[in-house]
Order: C-alpha cells, then sequence, then structure tokens
C-alpha cells in the first residue's frame, strides 16, 4: 500500500491536515483523500480544521470538488474549516472559481491558526 496522502497532527485544538503529494490527479487518490478528509473532520475534537497545502503544486477539479463538499460537510457539523499555504497556481484556481468567497483561504499557516481565535 502507498503511503498516506494527508498526514494530520493536532495542535492545540485544531486538526491540522498537511497534504503529502505535489500533485493531486489521479482520481483514485482524490477518493482516498477525499474519505480521509471526511474522516479528519469528524475527528477535529475542537470542530476546528486546517488543511495545509504547502506541498501541493497542483491539483485537478475533481480534487477542488472534494474541499465544496467537505465545507459543506463541515458547516453541516459545525466544524470550522481554514485553508492555508496555497501556492499561487492552487489559489487561482479557487480564485477562477469564485471559492475564495467560499472558503476560508489564509496565506500562512501561523495566521490561519489565529483565524480560529478570533
Amino acid at each position: 500500500m502507498a503511503a498516506s496522502t494527508i498526514s494530520r497532527i493536532n495542535e492545540g485544538d485544531v486538526l491540522v491536515v498537511r497534504f503529502n503529494v505535489g500533485k493531486i490527479l489521479d482520481n483514485t487518490q482524490i477518493d482516498d483523500i477525499g474519505r480521509d478528509l471526511v474522516e479528519a473532520s469528524t475527528m477535529a475534537a475542537g470542530k476546528k480544521l486546517l488543511l495545509d497545502f504547502r506541498d501541493v503544486t497542483f491539483m485537478s477539479s475533481a480534487m477542488v470538488s472534494k474541499l465544496v463538499t467537505l465545507n459543506s460537510k463541515c458547516k453541516a457539523a459545525g466544524v470550522k474549516l481554514v485553508l492555508c499555504e496555497m501556492s499561487v497556481g492552487v489559489y487561482e484556481i479557487f480564485k477562477i472559481t469564485r471559492l475564495t468567497k467560499v472558503l476560508d483561504i489564509q496565506d500562512k499557516k501561523e495566521v490561519a491558526l489565529a483565524s480560529f481565535v478570533a
């Protein structure tokens, strides 16, 4: 079995999920990540989930769709979802699709963590 595509760590009461892949393109991989993210959202004990994209250089629209679904599930469960550390290219995907108006996207991880307190 391949190495996990995400890693999880608790930072205070925030569950931080970091992607361990540079390009998220393969449909099987995207389905696995989608399942892992939904599972992570249920594990976010403090109802705070941070997705760290620092290693992601590209992702397909199918992955963007998984993130939109995750956002809906988080809202329904009362989990605050924040995304951070996106490359310019990845951020452009969110900007073009107008998801920057829907999702809470922060530049830096430190700013994202602080946004949970505000």
